[in-house]
């Protein structure tokens, strides 16, 4: 069995050092409804347990699908290197960014630079997508984190990096590998709300009807979703995670990860999620596990 733990929206804090030139646009709002909520609704001491609790699982490889920021912050990102790091050797460690880590145009250097460890391809390649092969299975990450306007929390893929996603597909399949997709964004029609969906969900529909995969990883709406999505052989599961740092003052559910367990073989992949997550007692256990066979098209 190869095991990953996927974890998503950890918004961590407190909010890392800035000047007030750094708060010029989007990022004023961004600041306001961080003191206001934010900072209220993610709580670090319960996101320590859920670390802790996927430490305690012994995952083969962890998944994290963005937003580790709050407002794009350079000094966040180096928040951000500290909590990777608490995950595991970086190399059984993999990450794609969200909205809050685009937040702005001066985010995306910086964002690059601190987390590529994370998010580069095993040849050393840098850029998205990104492509690693993990015992059974070959990982994909993409990047659907753009800076937007005020009030605004869309993201996309866009045609080059679905043109490359299409080639690194069959690459993994030609492998014999299992094909696990990486992305924040909800990636279908419907996955989020107007003001918060990926503006090109429908040419990544298309791409996984021609290319087709196994699983689909995301975060982005703070709370547990599956969606299947038709591929050429089989349909396709896409699995949403909740924020693993939502405590008792925040919206939507509580804190939660996801341990993914991979049995069998490209032709005949046996996946299932465990959600596991905090409860009001304090600790971190599991809350239902769900089978993920293919259905027939």
């Amino acid at each position: 069995m190869f095991k990953i733990a996927h974890l998503s929206d950890p918004h961590l804090g407190p909010l890392a050092e800035f000047s007030l030139h750094q708060l010029l646009g989007k990022r004023a709002t961004g600041y306001v409804n961080w003191r206001r909520k934010r900072r209220h609704a993610h709580d670090m001491e319960i996101l320590a347990l859920i670390v802790a609790d996927i430490r305690a699982q012994a995952p083969d490889h962890v998944a994290c699908t963005g937003d580790v920021a709050h407002i794009g912050l350079p000094n966040e990102f180096k928040t951000a290197v500290t909590f990777l790091d608490t995950l595991g050797p970086r190399t059984d460690v993999s990450f794609v960014p969200g909205n809050h880590d685009a937040y702005a145009r001066s985010s995306l250097k910086p964002l690059a630079t601190l987390l590529g460890p994370w998010s580069s391809s095993d040849d050393g390649t840098i850029g998205y997508p990104w492509y690693r092969e993990r015992g059974p299975v070959a990982l994909i990450g993409l990047n659907t984190g753009i800076p937007t306007l005020p009030l605004m929390a869309t993201g996309r893929v866009g045609r080059e990096q679905i043109a490359k996603a299409e080639i690194l597909l069959d690459r993994a399949k030609a492998a014999g590998l299992i094909r696990v997709v990486l992305i924040h964004h909800p990636p279908y029609l419907g996955g989020a709300r107007r003001t918060r969906e990926l503006l090109d969900a429908d040419a990544f529909e298309s791409m996984l009807r021609r290319k087709g995969a196994d699983l689909v990883l995301h975060g982005h709406n703070h709370r547990f979703s599956l969606a299947w999505r038709p591929g050429p052989d089989h349909d396709i599961p896409i699995v949403g995670v909740p924020s693993a740092s939502i405590g008792p003052l925040g919206h939507g559910e509580m804190a939660s990860w996801h341990l993914i367990k991979i049995e069998g073989d490209a032709k005949a992949p046996s996946i299932s999620v465990e959600q596991r997550g905090f409860e009001p007692d304090g600790t971190v256990r599991m809350r239902q596990e769900i089978a993920l066979h293919a259905k027939p098209v």
